[in-house]
């Protein structure tokens, strides 16, 4: 009797949680939907009419985290932060922020993650070129799309896909999408020291000529400014190798959410943070 009892009270318990539960997704949702709206417009009159960056740098960090917290495989993961960057990327054009340069996949990422990891990311950046290649929003907001990085790490469709892309974006110069492929900012710091020894050593250039804005002509980004401010999701509070040159006075930006998980709040509390900052340029 005492076995049945106990095994009565387990079930009640199971079902309890159950139901607690459902209610708690049907109803949270409701309640915080408008309390989070109301959120958005206050974060919005905070930051409507300071100053912004013209530069953003993303590190979305945490896909692979999420993914295991989810129950979930790594490569989903990987695809809902995809998804994300979309809505990242239309929340920053709707701000008319005009640079924008994701850190898609490091260097490290390429050589030393496991070849069914590698390959998930690859595929998954297939598609995103795919898309872009075929977005109207990319045309219509004349967005510039540029890859960086060791582009000889990635198959030769994506290098295809990639020299297709950045043909077909050239011209345009309402805004300018640069995404990290294999990179890594002190490999881009190397290539630019080869590239201006090669010069010197052919005496295309003097090296009492060389500047930070010669230097700066040389690295993979030396069409776009500097970094202004660099977001990285997780709660992990490094740059991990990202725009070393770039980034010298950046102000940065660490989000304790996940980056499947960012939010629009998530993106203008970045924003107002930046606002706070006295930037003095190491003056």
């Amino acid at each position: 009797m005492f076995l049945l009892r106990e095994r009565g009270v387990y079930l009640l318990v199971g079902v309890l949680k159950r139901l607690t539960r459902k209610i708690a997704l049907t109803v949270f949702p409701c309640v915080l939907k408008p309390v989070y709206r109301l959120y958005e417009k206050y974060l919005w009159i905070q930051i409507e009419d300071g100053p912004l960056p013209r530069h953003v740098g993303i590190i979305p960090d945490g896909n692979r985290r999420w993914a295991r917290e989810k129950g979930l495989p790594t490569y989903e993961g990987h695809y809902y932060g995809y998804e994300k960057l979309k809505d990242v990327l239309k929340w920053l054009w709707e701000l008319k922020i005009p640079y924008v340069t994701v850190f898609a996949m490091s260097t490290e990422n390429c050589l030393y993650r496991s070849r069914v990891e590698v390959e998930n990311l690859f595929n998954i950046i297939k598609r995103g070129l795919v898309e872009l290649l075929n977005s109207k929003e990319i045309h219509d907001n004349r967005v510039k799309v540029t890859v960086i990085g060791k582009l000889e790490y990635v198959p030769g469709d994506i290098r295809d896909l990639v020299k297709k892309l950045e043909e077909n974006t050239a011209n345009y110069d309402n805004y300018h999408l640069t995404i990290a492929l294999c990179y890594g900012g002190r490999q881009e710091i190397l290539d630019a020291v080869k590239a201006i020894g090669r010069d010197i050593y052919s005496r295309r250039l003097n090296p009492e000529e060389i500047s930070e804005d010669t230097f700066s002509k040389y690295l993979y980004t030396r069409d776009t400014p500097d970094v202004d401010l660099i977001i990285r999701t997780s709660g992990e509070e490094r740059i991990s190798n990202f725009l070393l040159w770039q980034s010298a006075y950046s102000e940065l930006y660490f989000c304790d959410v996940y980056w499947p998980e960012f939010r629009k709040i998530d993106l203008w509390r970045a924003i107002r943070s930046f606002q706070k900052r006295e930037r003095r340029f190491g003056r």
